[in-house]
């Protein structure tokens, strides 16, 4: 009989070791799954980035040129201006503008409109631009590039704006544009666009 004893008091120690480690095991296992959902929380988040602040491809819709001779430019189109916003919040942004310049030399400008791109969208902002060569120096490189066929424009501009993320964290982010391209005089389309 006491060896019965001491059977069923092993077999009940052992169960109770048992017990003892599948709940060690169960809570070792919560933990690292916290640990990770909280590490891809934060790494991947609450990463908050800079919106990507470019212009599309468009088409220009009056284009009147002058000659090498007498060198000058008016041109109106509807720039598309994109806001690619890949955070996990809301980018709401101020107003701005966005400047468009050949060479060193200010032609025209484009007035943003304060709003906001929602988390991992794009805001699309159609604006009408007009462009001017009249405050061109006569010593501009227009009459040549008149005769390639080719006018080179740049656009600078920026968006400064927050970023909320879980309506909460909120962090102040600013999106620059820097983007060259080169407009074919005689079909009135941009063959050419690149942006930083």
């Amino acid at each position: 009989m006491s060896k019965d004893n001491e059977s069923l008091h092993y077999m009940d120690e052992e169960a109770k070791r048992k017990k003892r480690m599948k709940w060690t095991i169960g809570i070792i296992a919560f933990v690292i799954f916290q640990v990770v959902q909280a590490l891809f929380f934060v790494l991947v988040i609450m990463k908050f980035k800079s919106p990507k602040f470019r212009i599309g491809e468009f088409d220009v819709q009056t284009l009147n040129v002058g000659t090498q001779a007498s060198p000058s430019f008016n041109m109106a189109f509807v720039a598309p201006i994109r806001v690619k916003n890949t955070n996990w919040g809301p980018f709401k942004y101020d107003a701005s503008t966005v400047d468009f310049t050949y060479g060193d030399v200010q032609v025209g400008q484009a007035i943003i409109p304060k709003s906001k791109a929602n988390f991992k969208s794009t805001k699309k902002i159609d604006v009408s631009v007009t462009l001017s060569s009249a405050n061109l120096p006569t010593t501009s490189n227009l009459g040549s590039e008149l005769s390639s066929g080719i006018i080179t424009l740049n656009s600078q501009g920026a968006l400064k704006g927050k970023v909320t993320i879980m309506f909460m964290f909120k962090k102040t982010k600013t999106s620059q544009m820097n983007c060259t391209m080169g407009i074919n005089v005689a079909t009135k389309v941009v063959q050419s666009l690149s942006c930083e």
